[in-house]
Formats: C-alpha cells, sequence, structure tokens
C-alpha cells in the first residue's frame, strides 16, 4: 500500500508575503528604548512640513510644470545624463511660469536634489515625493532632509580652493552644525572657526597613518591645501546651507533654522539609537549589519538602517547592501532591500541595475514597483509566475536557515501555484541552487506524512537530475 497526495490537495492562496515577513516570525527581543522627541520649542512636524513646502515652492512648481507640459520619458532634459534643462525647455518654462531662464534652472536643480524629479539617463520624470506632496507631510520632510544632506552641491565650492581642502571642510561640518544645534541660538562665525578648523586637523592627524617596513622617500606635496585658510571655506559652507534653509547667515553669526535645528536633531538621534543596540552596527559592514537587524523588529531595524547609513555615503551605502545581497544568505538578501527602501530614490540607478542579476531580479522589481507608486501589497503582481517561484524558494531558504520548522510549514500558504504538485513541478523547474535543501526541510517540518514523501521525492529528483 502506498501513500499519495489527493487530487484536490490545494493550497490556501494568499499574497506572497515578503521575506521581511521571516524576521518578524524570528524576534527574541523588542526595542525598550522609548520613542524619542525633539529638543523642546521645535514644531509640530505639521508645521515643519509647511516651512519645508514654503523654501521648496520653486521646485515643486517646476517640477509639476514639467510633469504636465513634458510628461514623462519626453525630451526636456539634455542628453548628458545628468538632467540638466535644455535650453529651449528652461526657455519654454520661464516664459510659462513667469520667471527667469535662470531662476528655472535653479529650481529645477532643487527639485532633483530633494527627489522631487528623477533622472534616468537622458530623461527625467516626476518623483514619488512630487506625487504626495501635497498630502504627505513625511514626504515634504523627506525631501527637505535630501536637500539639506545635498547642501554642498546645490551651493558649488568656489573654483579657486583646493578639493582636498573642500572635503575636508565638508566632512567636518557635521560637527559645526551639531554645536549649533546644541547652542540653540546665534553662534559668532568666529567661534564656528575655531571648531572647524581643530576638527579639520583631526581629520588630518587620523589619516597620518606610520606604515610598517621600508618606505618611498615622501613625495613633497604643494602646502596649498593644508596651509590655505579655511574661513573662505567656512563662509561658502554657511552660505550654502543658508540657501537650502537649514540657517540664516548674516552680521557674522549663524543661527539654525527650526528645520535645520530639526533635521541635525534628526541625524544626532539617528546616530545614538545605533549605538545604544547590542551589536553597534553604525560601525558594522552591511553584512554584520543586517545580521545584526535581523533580531529586531520591523520598526527598530528601520532605525538601524537610518543611522547605518547617515554614517556614510549615499553611494557606498547602495553598494555594500547590493553586495551583501548577492550572498548565499536569502535573509540579508531580503533585508539588504529593506535597507534599500530606507535609501529612497538615491538608490534606484543601482537596483535597476540589479535588475539583470537573476539571484536579485525578483527583489529589484518589487523594489521599483513600490518606488513607482504600486501598493506594496499589490506590488507581487509585477513579477512573472517564473520570478515568484523563484523567491518563494529564496524566502523558504532564509525560512529554513533562520526560522522555525511551523514558519517553513505555514510559508506554504504564501505559494501562487493551486496545488502542491505544481508548486513542486514548478520549483524544480526553477533551478534555484538551495532548491534541494529547501525540499528536505519542508519534507521534514510538514506532518502531513503524504505531503512529505511527495516532497522529500521531488528533492531526490533534483538532486540526481531525475525526473
Amino acid at each position: 500500500m502506498t501513500s499519495r497526495i489527493p487530487r484536490d490537495s490545494r493550497l490556501r492562496l494568499v499574497r506572497p508575503r515578503p521575506l521581511a515577513a521571516a524576521p518578524r516570525a524570528m524576534n527574541q527581543r523588542r526595542s525598550r528604548r522609548p520613542a524619542p522627541r525633539p529638543p523642546e520649542g521645535t514644531p509640530a512636524p505639521a508645521e515643519l512640513a509647511r516651512m519645508a513646502r514654503s523654501g521648496l515652492a520653486g521646485a515643486a512648481r517646476v517640477a509639476h510644470w514639467a510633469d504636465a507640459a513634458l510628461r514623462p520619458g519626453r525630451d526636456g532634459a539634455s542628453p548628458d545624463g545628468k538632467g540638466t534643462l535644455s535650453e529651449a525647455t528652461a526657455e519654454l518654462a520661464a516664459e510659462d511660469l513667469g520667471l527667469t531662464p535662470a531662476q528655472v534652472r535653479a529650481d529645477w536643480d532643487t527639485a532633483r536634489l530633494a527627489g522631487l524629479v528623477e533622472v534616468h539617463g537622458d530623461s527625467a520624470r516626476p518623483g514619488w515625493r512630487l506625487r504626495a506632496w501635497d498630502r504627505d507631510d513625511s514626504a515634504v520632510l523627506r525631501g527637505w532632509v535630501a536637500l539639506f544632506d545635498a547642501w554642498s552641491l546645490a551651493h558649488p565650492e568656489p573654483r579657486e580652493h583646493e578639493p582636498s581642502a573642500v572635503a575636508e571642510v565638508v566632512s567636518a561640518m557635521p560637527q559645526v552644525l551639531s554645536f549649533l544645534q546644541l547652542s540653540a541660538g546665534p553662534v559668532p562665525v568666529a567661534q564656528l572657526l575655531d571648531l572647524l578648523e581643530q576638527r579639520v586637523t583631526e581629520l588630518r592627524t587620523e589619516r597620518c597613518e606610520i606604515p610598517y617596513g621600508p618606505q618611498p622617500e615622501p613625495v613633497q606635496q604643494p602646502p596649498a591645501a593644508a596651509d590655505a585658510p579655511l574661513d573662505p571655506l567656512l563662509d561658502w559652507a554657511l552660505h550654502a546651507l543658508a540657501s537650502v534653509g537649514a540657517l540664516t547667515y548674516g552680521d557674522a553669526q549663524a543661527t539654525l533654522t527650526p528645520l535645520g535645528s530639526w533635521a541635525v536633531w534628526v541625524k544626532l538621534e539617528q546616530i545614538c539609537v545605533a549605538a545604544q543596540s547590542p551589536a553597534g552596527n553604525i560601525e558594522q559592514s552591511a553584512e554584520d549589519m543586517l545580521r545584526g537587524c535581523s533580531q529586531l523588529r520591523p520598526n527598530a531595524a528601520r532605525a538601524e538602517y537610518r543611522a547605518w547609513l547617515a554614517a556614510r555615503t549615499v553611494g557606498s551605502a547602495v553598494g555594500q547592501l547590493i553586495d551583501a545581497a548577492r550572498g548565499e544568505d536569502a535573509l540579508l538578501r531580503g533585508l539588504a532591500f529593506e535597507a534599500l527602501r530606507v535609501v529612497g530614490a538615491p538608490a534606484e540607478p543601482d537596483v535597476r541595475a540589479a535588475v539583470d542579476e537573476a539571484t536579485l531580479r525578483p527583489y529589484a522589481l518589487l523594489w521599483l514597483a513600490e518606488h513607482d507608486g504600486i501598493d506594496p501589497e499589490d506590488a507581487h503582481e509585477v513579477l512573472t509566475r517564473e520570478e515568484a517561484t523563484w523567491m518563494w524558494v529564496d524566502t523558504a531558504a532564509a525560512v529554513a536557515d533562520h526560522g522555525e520548522a511551523p514558519l517553513l510549514v505555514r510559508h506554504l500558504e504564501s505559494a501562487i501555484q493551486p496545488t502542491v504538485p505544481m508548486l513542486l513541478d514548478e520549483v524544480r523547474a526553477v533551478g534555484h541552487p538551495r532548491t534541494v535543501q529547501v525540499l528536505v526541510a519542508l519534507a521534514a517540518a510538514h506532518p502531513d506524512p503524504a505531503l512529505a514523501k511527495a516532497v522529500r521525492r521531488a528533492a531526490f529528483q533534483v538532486h540526481t537530475g531525475g525526473s
């Protein structure tokens, strides 16, 4: 007498659950740290958003004009890969909006830095923040913080200064801003200059490492960068920060605006959250950071991602996350794309490139769908049946490696196939490298002897290459 799977052994159809569901079931602790509150006197989020909308009104107006007049994908930017407005487009916008072409270009550049406009090769399109501009305060504040982070691009540095000196000042400005935030009032520029000089000296000292073994004669470096006075660069930095609305600058003193003070507090709070985490994630590699976050609940994990990202340049952080996603651990793959969701628009070029990699393709397609405004509950519809099956196996691998047997059994419910035999046939066909291990783990975990036997048979056939 042999056991078999009944013909009507159907799986309950549900929407596929994202990989992030696996860590939720494996959480071992809840973050007990109370939600931090901004310093006393900080305006409410709605008021901050009103300020941000006011400061970015020109950028939003030009972005809305481009959306209506050009429509996504039409020629409106120069083919330089940077989204610079063409002469004809700038003049047309200036005529329609009652501005000068120079004002249009300035507002366009601000819109790009704030994520209201996204550049794709030779064309530009409206960003998701523009779609949510009038109804979502958090989207507005995120756009303003993106502009705040890009202050050194919003107001280009003086050409006569050494690039290395400019880079040192940009690296040192977070400490200057922190001092301004703690001061909670006007600070003389002379005092800020002293602080900047101290911080730049520290940065230069940190780079002075004594190598081991015989070394060639040092090359004489021009003294311009090291000996140049920093006050012109501080003046540039303060003007740049004032241009994005982070501070006011005049009469030889600087004062953070409410938006600027709030943004600096947010950055400091992100760092404090990571510093207080058990794993100290802010100093970890992307892979180790993700492993540490796998034990946290979703909100706590997102706070860790934000803190880790705040301590790195966007390009470096995105590259590290993509590399971590390429590894063998499927759990880290899903978590890496959760962290990339926190990055938002700046990660899009790298995520779009990841579509060409079979291992990353389903995750990248889901990320892009959500980034384009598709509801996360419906984003899975962009996947082909084969891609969805591949992701089902990948998620099952994460659960098998990091979860518990009942969770793996429940994972059957997220399959898109209506029957177990169809699922097994399509799982075998997609060629996921972890197929055998997933099927063996599922067979060992499932309480139905008949189903477990069929799954073991499928695992054996995949292992031997039989049918």
